[in-house]
């Protein structure tokens, strides 16, 4: 019986392979305090939240899946993942949600002084962002905030970026350009960037209360996307009913 339990522990300690991403096995408080105390040995790297919509993609796009492959970590976002983790076994793995995790690194980072730095979505998101993290996060240190054009920017732009964004001396840089543009961006920019890069699409748009997240309970059931399909139908129908459908074919049935 011991040696059953210590191969469910050795198990749970690694990462769990779907559609070829490895996703760490942990719970937010864990995964956030881990961030913190390791980010200055991460400095530089990328973390991602990855769900249903980007790990089929990766599966279908195999030089996506290199980019989250060779993120630091890559969280669970999305509740049909920790499911599907959990049935393989992974007992522990929990749903690990980019607004909740910025959501609990922002109020652990308090007492420890980390600073942040926002890059991307709109100026008007980012300044509601900015009153808003004042207001709830007394005292959180706010490193600065870009918004850069909604077109593609030359090399000379993207060196300007990066060095605005190294000046101000980050600890977290968030990013928030949307699936998969904002994995792309940090892979590229990977030992470019001083700081630990996540990216969190809506993150910023949940935090700054341009969009309303749904009641906790609903996202325990699991339903979290239900709302936001139902926020925004034209964009996310193709989405939730295509790639979803492939995610159960891809895992539930293929095993991939």
């Amino acid at each position: 019986m011991d040696l059953k339990k210590a191969a469910v522990r050795e198990k749970e300690r690694k990462r769990a392979y779907i559609l070829g991403i490895p996703y760490v096995v942990s719970d937010i408080s864990k995964a956030a305090r881990y961030l913190l105390r390791h980010r200055k040995d991460l400095s530089g790297q990328y973390v991602c939240f990855s769900n249903a919509h980007t790990a089929v993609t990766g599966w279908e796009d195999p030089a996506y899946r290199t980019v989250q492959k060779e993120a630091a970590l890559v969280f669970p976002d999305g509740n049909s993942i920790a499911v599907e983790m959990r049935a393989r076994g992974y007992r522990r793995a929990e749903r690990i949600a980019g607004p909740d995790f910025m959501t609990m690194l922002f109020s652990l980072g308090l007492k420890e002084r980390v600073s942040h730095y926002f890059y991307g979505s709109s100026e008007e998101t980012l300044e509601a962002l900015r009153k808003s993290l004042s207001r709830t996060y007394p005292g959180i240190r706010i490193a600065g905030t870009y918004s850069p054009p909604f077109r593609e920017i030359s090399e000379e732009e993207d060196r300007e970026h990066v060095e605005r964004i190294n000046k101000a001396r980050p600890d977290f840089v968030w990013i928030g350009l949307g699936a998969p543009k904002q994995e792309k961006w940090m892979a590229a920019h990977k030992d470019r960037i001083k700081g630990v890069m996540l990216g969190v699409g809506a993150g910023f748009d949940f935090h700054s209360g341009k969009v309303k997240r749904a009641a906790p309970w609903i996202q325990k059931l699991g339903l979290e996307w239900l709302q936001r399909l139902m926020l925004d139908p034209k964009r996310l129908l193709k989405r939730y009913l295509v790639t979803n459908t492939k995610f159960i074919w891809y895992a539930k049935i293929k095993k991939r």
